[in-house]
């Protein structure tokens, strides 16, 4: 049995912070660990000398997080940023290290000095997940708060928000996931919020069962402008660690009534110039419009909505979407 490689006096220093600290070799064995590292997470030193570092992950931390861990270090940068990890109790644990490559006589070694988020005595540490949850939650009452008017909205807009998820991860699938994961969070969680400026439509003009006006038209067409002023002026008082979506609740707000041929309002924005969640929601909004009953109108049954949309592909409609979206459908028939 290979002897462990011993971490050398130097680096024992390290080991008084009142912070846990491990110290590893160029392969992540461990060769040192402090005595709040073995309180924090119920591994006693003699049982984990001379294992992987990592032999208390969790499947929890995003794979991108040990990505950009492995570039930093194989390139002899320092890294910092928070692991979801197991103590030997099973209990899952938040723990923001900061990890730093360390040279002497010539050898590679590796220091780890982290906290227990969890146990902070100031302050409330979120996780990502809760984070996500809690920004979901905030933009869904939202959204239905500005359009109370509509007894059938909130039905609508689950729909279109689960509709754009669908319809982002058969994207992702096809395109290699190219999209970051925080992008697709926040497309999903914002497509609710799409109609937040009909909240400064006149109810007469809103849901007139006849053929609007010239003028009546021009009022509808300042919803996405008067959705975009109600953002601004909540975002002044929204926690920016929670919601961190802003740009592109703007982006589908402002834009999803844009066309492919540059015809849309209320900027006229063509083609790839409409930025792609709201080019995704336009699609989404659309088909769940013509697919749902309204006091003047009857659904369109899901044949006749997709032969519109593909209609209107390369005129209204970014037409790679709206094949990928009328796979989608079909394939859930």
């Amino acid at each position: 049995m290979m002897k462990t490689k011993q971490a050398p006096q130097e680096l024992l220093l390290y080991l008084k912070l009142s912070d846990g600290v491990i110290i590893t070799d160029e392969n992540h064995i461990i060769l040192e660990v402090n005595a709040q590292y073995e309180q924090i997470t119920g591994f006693v030193r003699e049982s984990i000398i001379g294992l992987k570092a990592g032999f208390l992950k969790s499947n929890h931390t995003p794979l991108a997080t040990y990505q950009q861990l492995k570039e930093n270090l194989a390139q002899g940068i320092p890294w910092s940023g928070v692991l979801i990890n197991r103590k030997k109790s099973g209990v899952l644990w938040h723990s923001s290290i900061s990890i730093t490559p360390v040279q002497v006589n010539e050898t590679l070694f590796f220091i780890g000095v982290f906290r227990e988020l969890e146990q902070l005595k100031q302050g409330v540490y979120i996780s990502e997940d809760q984070r996500v949850e809690t920004q979901r939650e905030l933009l869904k009452v939202l959204a239905i708060s500005c359009e109370i008017r509509d007894p059938g909205i909130e039905d609508h807009l689950i729909r279109v928000q689960d509709l754009t998820k669908q319809l982002v991860e058969v994207y992702q699938k096809e395109n290699s996931y190219k999209l970051a994961e925080t992008y697709v969070h926040n497309i999903i969680h914002c497509s609710i919020l799409h109609d937040i400026g009909k909240a400064g439509i006149p109810e007469g003009i809103l849901y007139k069962p006849g053929s609007l006006t010239t003028f009546e038209r021009k009022i509808i067409e300042m919803h996405p402008l008067m959705g975009n002023d109600i953002l601004k002026k909540i975002s002044t008082n929204i926690n920016h660690e929670l919601i961190t979506s802003l740009e592109v609740a703007e982006n589908i707000i402002m834009y999803h009534h844009e066309k492919w041929n540059g015809t849309g309002y209320p900027n006229g924005l063509k083609e790839e110039e409409i930025p792609f969640e709201a080019r995704l929601v336009s699609i989404v909004d659309v088909y769940d419009a013509l697919t749902s009953r309204r006091s003047y109108k009857e659904a369109w049954s899901v044949q006749r909505a997709i032969s519109y949309l593909n209609e209107q592909k390369g005129i209204q409609f970014d037409p790679g979407l709206v094949d990928l979206f009328s796979e989608l459908i079909f394939n859930d028939e």
